[in-house]
């Protein structure tokens, strides 16, 4: 698995759990509570 240096982007999810970050290429990842990322693009 690659190694990713992300940053967290806020929303308003962010209240019920659901957390955005997005990599230094541009990519989003999406986690949900205590689940592994995925990524979105």
């Amino acid at each position: 698995m690659p190694l990713y240096q992300m940053r967290e982007i806020w929303t308003p999810l962010k209240l019920v759990g659901v957390k955005f970050f997005k990599t230094e290429e541009g990519s989003i990842f999406m986690k949900v509570f205590n689940k592994r990322r995925r990524k979105l693009t």
